[in-house]
């Protein structure tokens, strides 16, 4: 079985702690990174617990460095999954592929899930596969996986012939060109398409069991028990994997204060990744930036040069490579410095590119804080701090 992940330089540590816990579980295993960055110094791979890497040119995505400039990071990130599955597909021939996320750590069932492959062309995991009990947990997961998507796209498994690989590349078409997080517009990444997948693809299992992508928007109807790291039971069954998703940000510390109280376990757990991560090189490259984060002239790309850049044919065509700066008049830094305002006054950024998508979100957020959910809502949190 063929397992990949995909990340940027400063997520290497986490992709390390993982490729390990697939080597443990599966000493067969061929592990295959994507890196979508510029490797970082030192990068050896025979050192690596990888057996390839495929930068973002491997991919066979044409004009890579154009299309890297429409995404955000985590929109690249998820984006090349498909396309780098077909690549390793093509170049490896794995009768069974398994993606991981690089925050995820593996603890068994890996031969399980090969196993699930053999009567099925596709594996998804649920978000969620319980209803919540309380508003909280409506607000905070179910609705969330409403915006976000059903299934959990830091995993998934696909027998790589027939229904499985007509999936793939279905998937990965649609990530090429509609990988984006942009809610109003129904888009979350890679996550909201695979909502069509059990209804367009035959033999799509959807794995309910609780001991699979173990996480903190599930931990509210899913209890750990026994001992952290290698001994540890969700609702009685041995933990599969577990996704640390957030951790960067502080949402996993956070969110696991709200609903990891029962499985004081899962703290520890916690603790011994931050550890694993550390020995793996968390504190040294864990802030490398992106190469595709800036302009050839170090200066930052925001998210209205790169909106503004995927929406405009015409400046795509102007500018085949967007992040050149030597020549200003074949520069998309100078243009946008000088023309972009004045293009949006004038009204030539097709469907108000650079105004309209975030007036959306701000009134999207403006329309929650008005609702009586949530104003329920931070009515019970107060309450709880107070009780507490």
């Amino acid at each position: 079985m063929d397992y990949y992940t995909s990340i940027t330089s400063n997520y290497l540590p986490k992709a390390r702690v993982l490729a390990h816990s697939v080597r443990r579980h599966d000493p067969q295993a061929r592990f295959h990174l994507l890196l979508s960055d510029d490797p970082p110094p030192g990068f050896n791979l025979s050192a690596e617990p990888f057996d390839t890497v495929l930068g973002l040119e491997d991919m066979g995505i044409p004009n890579a460095k154009q299309w890297a400039f429409k995404h955000a990071l985590v929109e690249m990130c998820t984006a090349v999954k498909g396309a780098g599955a077909l690549e390793i597909v093509r170049r490896h021939q794995p009768d069974k592929l398994f993606y991981f996320d690089p925050d995820i750590v593996v603890f068994g069932g890996l031969q399980d899930l090969g196993r699930e492959l053999d009567t099925h062309s596709v594996l998804l995991t649920p978000h969620l596969t319980d209803p919540e009990t309380t508003l909280r947990g409506v607000l905070d997961n179910e609705i969330s996986a409403l915006k976000h998507g059903i299934y959990n796209l830091g995993f998934i498994g696909v027998r790589c012939r027939d229904e499985g690989l007509r999936c793939l590349q279905w998937w990965a078409e649609r990530l090429l060109t509609f990988c984006r997080d942009d809610i109003p517009a129904g888009l979350f990444t890679d996550q909201r398409w695979a909502d069509h997948i059990p209804a367009m693809f035959d033999g799509v299992k959807v794995l309910r069991d609780p001991q699979y992508n173990v996480a903190t928007w599930n931990l509210s109807n899913r209890r750990a028990a026994g001992h952290a790291p290698d001994a540890l039971t969700i609702n009685g069954r041995p933990l599969g994997f577990y996704h640390f998703s957030g951790f960067d940000s502080g949402a996993q510390e956070a969110m696991l204060g709200v609903y990891g109280g029962a499985s004081p376990e899962l703290f520890r757990l916690r603790e011994w990744y931050i550890a694993e991560c550390e020995r793996q090189g968390q504190t040294e490259l864990g802030r490398l930036p992106c190469v595709y984060t800036r302009f050839d002239n170090q200066e930052p790309i925001t998210k209205m040069h790169r909106i503004l850049y995927r929406e405009r044919e015409d400046l795509q065509r102007a500018f085949p490579e967007p992040f050149a700066t030597a020549d200003v008049n074949r520069s998309y830094f100078h243009w946008f410095a000088a023309n972009a305002q004045a293009e949006a006054d004038a009204g030539r950024v097709p469907a108000a590119a650079m105004n309209n998508r975030m007036a959306a979100a701000e009134n999207e957020l403006a329309l929650i804080h008005r609702s009586r959910s949530w104003r329920l809502a931070r009515l019970i949190s107060r309450v709880a701090g107070v009780l507490r």
